[in-house]
């Protein structure tokens, strides 16, 4: 029994050398890349996030888009991250009145048809991340796609498309449509930080927390509901049922706030949808 023991303490030891000879220890870089050009107003802006990373847009009273773009990179070797630098980051699509911010990385073959020829195939599966600051006209439409990060847009008037895999992320609304997914995390987003002005919203999470907070003095048509598990937590005051027959749960409220007009439509797939008065600043 003690032979039979000490095999297998044997064994497994010469398995887990084996795999530690297979498993490189991998090295990290960090390393900043930035542009800045002139846009004007009026104009869209659509940026496409890496797999992994946070992106954060702000407005500013400035006729000019700033990106500021932090890029983490890892690899076994440091030429082999050498390499991975020079090819990992972001381009720019620019065109009158509509500018893309798109990232390109090992994700996908950077961005071109086919890869470099010299290029290290063992490179092509390494994770990396790239987090965004970008400064944009205050007045501008925004479009963004962005996998697993952090995400937040301030300042901003305009149309505004969002999609996200997963985030945590904070939005506010300030005029314009906005139409905003998410597949899952926890989502904060305020209407009207700057004075109400109605615009039509829609923003879903598949699974995960959705916050919303409106105004007092909003004139809206609202339709909150959770679709499979969960439930609706509403604080907001004033609010009355378009029809009378319709009552309140929690999980389905279709209401009218003020003299109504402006559809807003939260939704949540499985989690909690948080409906509560706006409180400055946010």
């Amino acid at each position: 029994m003690i032979k039979i023991t000490v095999l297998i303490v044997a064994i497994t030891a010469a398995f887990a050398v084996c795999v530690g000879a297979q498993t490189p220890t991998m090295q990290k870089r960090t390393i900043t890349k930035t542009d800045r050009f002139d846009f004007g107003v009026g104009g869209t802006v659509a940026v496409t996030g890496a797999p992994t990373g946070s992106i954060h847009v702000a407005g500013w009273q400035k006729n000019e888009i700033e990106i500021t773009a932090v890029i983490e990179l890892q690899a076994p070797t440091d030429a082999d991250l050498a390499k991975l630098a020079e090819i990992t980051g972001f381009v720019t699509d620019e065109s009158p009145g509509r500018t893309g911010i798109v990232s390109i990385g090992t994700h996908n073959k950077f961005g071109l048809k086919k890869l470099p020829k010299n290029f290290p195939k063992n490179l092509l599966g390494l994770p990396f991340r790239i987090d965004y600051v970008i400064n944009v006209p205050h007045f501008c439409d925004l479009e963004i796609d962005g996998g697993k990060g952090d995400l937040s847009v301030a300042g901003v008037e305009g149309t505004m498309r969002i999609n996200f895999i997963e985030s945590r992320a904070k939005i506010e609304v300030i005029s314009g449509a906005t139409t905003a997914t998410f597949g899952s995390g926890a989502v904060e987003v305020a209407i009207g930080t700057h004075g109400w002005r109605a615009r039509a919203a829609t923003i879903q999470v598949a699974t995960g927390d959705l916050t919303v907070r409106l105004p007092a003095n909003l004139n809206a048509e609202i339709d909150a509901v959770i679709l499979r598990t969960g439930k609706i937590e509403n604080t907001l005051p004033g609010m009355k049922p378009r029809d009378r027959k319709v009552v309140f749960t929690d999980k389905s409220i279709t209401a009218k706030t003020g003299v109504g007009g402006v559809p807003l439509k939260f939704t949540v797939g499985d989690g909690t949808l948080k409906m509560e008065s706006l409180v400055l600043p946010f």
